[in-house]
């Protein structure tokens, strides 16, 4: 048969005799395709098999088992028997055919015709007749591969051979050395542990060959192709360690042992291991260890030098605990959990009473660990320590010692937040919560602020524990509270306070409803004209406002205390000299803290909805419409920083507390384009107000009105794209007519942003392209007539109309872009044009941002920039150059606001003209440029390095300048210069050492302390022991 294939016979004679290796894969591939089969391969192979020369029956075998990997689908059942049986034999020739053997079994065990027993046979001809440890890497794996093959597809097999199995792979994986057949090792051993194979009397034997590895100690090379970490072997080698509890006896003196070692990363990896074995011990397989186990574990945490082990040895502890927590007790077994709680309440509990020793923290820390671990673990070291620990305070005079022991009482208060007992619904300091209530509240009426600020913390703590204070106790607490807000001056006091006042209201709202929010109320609306208390009396009311945000959680405050706050700005609109501007802005920045924290629900979106934006669009109208525009005294809601403060309270609300927004939205777009001021509440306005159109007998006060639109904008630009929004087409030609012919700056900018807002989400069509369309002809006609007064506000439309396409990656965006640069050589707006770009490519934190729901593409900054970079570097070599200045802001403007990796790889090519921005006299353009610049200089590229003298001298231009800004970037670039390669900065050293000089003398800490820093690491180059 073999005669009648002269391409097989070929191919087998060109591999075998002429070593031309590609020949297999041609063999493989007629496999494949049909040409001639498997048997066909071994008749033509049978000269090769049996000759006499070990090299030539090993090319043959080679080439059969290549033959296989890619081929073992096809064969039958009886093919794999004979097969099978044929390699088994070959294990026994001589030794350089046992490569390709294992190849040829490795691809066998892929089969899924593989007989039955042939696992355990082919088992053990492997480990009778293979020394693995003697063979090469490749093969080893090969060993390796085989196990787990069979693992997952004749485990039941493997089982069978008992004990048998795990001494053979014991025997092959010893002394196994390379870290990716350890990974393939470590799977294995991984499988016996946790598929329940009998390891019978090699346990012991299995610990050891894998244990002889811990703790890991293992550098990869650089630019390893494998990628093999050692956080990688750590992992797969505790899996092993920790994967039976038949390996306690053995592992946890091997931990003790590794515990003393001075490696720290030993000490990491051991109580990792110790954390993540306990979880599968019983209390029996830890008693014997406990006493040196607890012994390593109290000095990790008593003399750490490292934050990082100190987590790890206390997480150790609550692991432990857990699993002595979780033992079952009889009538004739131990207490495990008591007697290890005895030992650490022995060496630790007496340190708690001695608050001005550094053993305080540890001790606590300790406790504290071994607390989070269970109810019980928690109920029995609360039951030992906080009655002392309260005796203790009230024995102590001085507030430091005071003010440590309650924080060592809070930590305990925090570890056992978790620990809920099945049986009991209570907390754990049930017993206790007249103690400790009495000490906190003892702290709260002292007059030491940290100890204030500590018993703030501690009663919050208290106030989270389910079922622990009592209404009374919150109450009373509530007027502690109360009366800190109102009379302590300091200001951490103050945070501290409001902080506690919104966790208590979050679980006890009752009590804020109906005592905190009328003394406020009161407290603020007092009048207190005399000077002397009027700077105190704006410190209280600031602080009122902060706590009335604060405690707003819960639906039903919400509903007490927003009245309170718009009473505020009613109050304020009706008297100018009841409340500053500052206290109203603080109030509106209260209501939108309100509406970013409120619990989501109908009845909070129905208060916002319903009450709060339309008394805000109410009491603005009102102040807008007031007739006495010439008098001095006019409403504070007429100001630019309140109603930009009222912005974010209505858009907040319309985007995060959505079930009532389209309705607002709805009402909005009525009232700017029919004037319905049906809604709003106090209506005593006109029949049809007209608030986007401008009134030209009026055109002095009209701005009052038109301004508004900003909060049409905050109302319209902030839904989610799944809301339709009605009259838009009619809407959105008002603010285009409003943006491009207003005079008022709030009030065309305004537009322009809503117009924007719009923009950004009208779905792609037509409709989309003709309107923009007709704005670029529209804004391109003003700006091209220098002679024309509107061309600020055709600019502004075009900016922010050109920032809602890019975000969405419209394609008429590119025309905005050309007119964009094209006026950067305009001599009136070649400035503005310049900045503009800081604008295209930051965020807005009004509109067209993606908590408004704006329509935003992921990395729109990096394609901006790659479609225009070019654009801006010819425009610049065009340029006059009285307007270079323009481009290189521009420039510096849009690779500022690039991600740090963006930046550092397209650098360079811009770096002629970042060095030429670091010349040019605006100040922005030198600090913009220079934090460019500092991250490539971390890992210079060579066209930088080419580059040095111009840079060195203009860095050092700066080091003088009168912005002290500029004055820190500068030198931090100095100082990255010097970590460049020796020989290329020696020769600049003494000229940099004499320009950081003089800033060794700034006026300015900051200045200086940077100095020192970057001429202490220029001194030390080329000197003995520096770089």
């Amino acid at each position: 048969m073999a005669a009648e294939s002269p391409l097989l016979l070929s191919l087998v004679e060109e591999f075998v005799s002429g070593l031309q290796d590609s020949k297999a894969k041609d063999t493989a591939t007629g496999v494949k395709d049909g040409q001639f089969t498997v048997l066909q391969l071994v008749e033509a192979l049978g000269q090769s098999l049996t000759s006499s020369q070990p090299h030539t029956r090993a090319r043959g075998v080679q080439l059969l088992s290549e033959v296989l990997q890619d081929n073992h689908g096809v064969l039958t059942e009886r093919e794999v028997e004979l097969l099978l049986a044929f390699y088994e034999n070959r294990l026994k020739d001589h030794y350089v055919i046992t490569p390709p053997v294992l190849r040829g079994l490795l691809a066998l065990t892929k089969s899924r015709k593989l007989p039955p027993g042939s696992a355990v046979s082919m088992l053990r001809s492997v480990f009778q007749d293979v020394h693995v440890q003697s063979l090469m890497l490749a093969e080893r794996a090969c060993v390796y591969n085989v196990l787990i093959n069979l693992m997952e597809s004749r485990e039941d097999e493997l089982k069978g051979l008992g004990a048998d199995f795990v001494f053979g792979f014991v025997q092959s994986m010893d002394g196994e050395r390379d870290p990716r057949n350890l990974l393939l090792a470590f799977q294995i051993a991984r499988n016996i542990v946790l598929r329940g194979y009998s390891m019978g009397k090699f346990t012991e034997e299995l610990f050891e060959v894998t244990s002889c590895y811990f703790p890991i100690d293992f550098s990869p090379p650089p630019n390893d192709p494998h990628g093999i970490t050692k956080e990688e072997l750590i992992q797969a080698l505790r899996a092993v360690l920790t994967g039976t509890p038949k390996f306690a006896e053995f592992l946890l003196p091997l931990i003790i042992e590794k515990l003393d070692s001075d490696v720290q990363s030993a000490k990491l990896d051991s109580l990792q291991t110790l954390a993540a074995s306990v979880g599968q011990y019983e209390h029996r397989d830890l008693a014997e260890f406990l006493e040196g186990l607890w012994s390593s574990l109290r000095r990790e945490v008593f003399q750490t030098s490292s934050e990082k082990i100190e987590a790890a040895a206390l997480a150790a502890v609550t692991a432990l605990t857990s699993c002595l927590s979780r033992s079952v007790l009889n009538s004739d077994s131990e207490d495990s959990l008591s007697s290890f709680l005895d030992l650490v309440l022995r060496d630790c509990k007496h340190h708690l009473f001695e608050p001005d020793l550094k053993l305080v923290w540890p001790s606590t820390k300790l406790l504290q660990a071994a607390c989070s671990a269970s109810f019980r673990a928690a109920h029995s070291i609360t039951s030992a320590v906080v009655p002392p620990l309260v005796e203790q305070y009230n024995s102590r005079t001085q507030c430091s010692h005071r003010r440590t022991l309650l924080e060592v009482a809070q930590r305990f208060i925090q570890s056992t937040a978790s620990c809920l007992s099945v049986d009991h619904d209570e907390s754990l300091f049930s017993a206790y919560k007249d103690s400790l209530c009495s000490l906190v509240f003892s702290a709260l009426s002292e007059s030491n602020s940290s100890l204030q600020i500590t018993a703030a913390s501690v009663l919050t703590s208290l106030a989270q524990q389910p079922g622990l204070l009592q209404d009374s106790d919150i109450e009373l607490a509530v007027d502690h509270l109360t009366r800190l807000l109102l009379t302590d001056e300091d200001e951490r006091v103050s945070v501290a306070v409001v902080e506690c006042a919104g966790a208590l209201a979050e679980q006890h709202p009752a009590a804020f409803v109906t005592k905190l929010i009328p003394t406020l109320k009161k407290e603020m609306f007092s009048d207190r004209r005399e000077s002397s208390e009027l700077r105190s009396h704006h410190a209280v009311r600031q602080r009122c406002l902060s706590a009335l945000a604060a405690v707003s959680v819960r639906a039903s405050v919400v509903m007490e205390s927003a009245p309170v706050l718009l009473d505020v700005l009613c109050s304020a609109h009706a008297d100018p000299d009841r409340f500053s501007v500052d206290e109203v802005v603080r109030a509106c920045l209260s209501l939108q803290r309100i509406a970013e924290r409120v619990q989501d629900g109908e009845d909070t979106s129905r208060c916002f909805h319903d009450v709060i934006v339309p008394r805000l669009l109410s009491l603005a109208l009102q102040a807008a419409m007031q007739s006495d525009g010439s008098s001095d005294r006019h409403s504070p809601l007429v100001e630019e920083e309140v109603l930009s403060a009222m912005v974010p309270v209505i858009s907040t609300a319309c985007s995060r507390l959505q079930t009532f927004a389209e309705q607002t939205a709805s009402r909005a777009v009525s009232l700017f384009l029919d004037g319905d001021v049906s809604f709003l509440p106090d209506n005593s306005f006109p029949p049809r107000v007209q608030l986007l159109q401008q009134q030209q007998q009026e055109e002095d006060s009209s701005w009052r009105q038109t301004q508004l639109v900003c909060l049409l904008m905050a109302c319209v630009c902030s839904l989610p794209h799944s809301v339709a929004l009605s009259q838009e087409e009619r809407l959105l030609l008002e603010l285009e007519e409003l943006s491009c012919s207003c005079r008022h700056p709030l009030s065309y900018t305004s537009a322009a942003k809503c117009f924007a807002g719009l923009v950004n989400k009208k779905p792609q069509g037509p409709s989309l392209d003709s309107l923009i369309q007709g704005v670029i002809k529209r804004v391109s006609g003003e700006l091209d007539r220098p002679s024309s007064p509107l061309r600020t506000q055709a600019f502004t439309l075009l900016i922010w109309v050109a920032k809602a396409l890019l975000l969405r990656y419209h394609p008429l965006f590119s025309a905005l872009t050309d007119k964009l640069f094209s006026l950067l050589d305009d001599a009136l707006l070649g400035p503005m044009a310049a900045d503009s770009f800081s604008l295209l490519m930051s965020d807005s934190a009004d509109v067209l941002n993606r908590g408004c729901h704006a329509d935003v593409r992921i990395m729109y900054r990096q394609r901006f920039f790659s479609e225009n970079s070019a654009k801006l570097v010819e425009g610049f070599n065009a340029a006059p150059q009285e307007k270079k200045a323009n481009y290189l802001k521009a420039l510096s403007n849009i690779v500022n606001k690039l991600p740090k990796q963006v930046q550092v790889s397209e650098l360079p090519a811009l770096l002629s003209l970042l060095l030429e921005a670091l010349t040019c006299p605006d100040e922005g353009v030198q600090l913009s440029t220079l934090s460019c610049l500092q991250p490539v200089l971390i890992n210079p590229p060579q066209v930088l390095i080419q580059q040095l003298e111009a840079l060195v001298s203009r860095l050092l231009a700066l080091i003088g300048s009168p912005a002290m800004k500029i004055r820190v970037a500068s030198i931090r670039c100095v100082l990255a210069l010097s970590c460049f390669p020796a020989h290329e900065v020696l020769p600049f050293r003494s000229r940099v050492l004499r320009a950081l000089a003089p800033p060794l003398d700034d006026r300015k800490r900051l200045v200086r302390r940077e100095a020192v820093q970057a001429r202490a690491e220029w001194f030390l180059l080329g000197s003995p022991g520096g770089r």
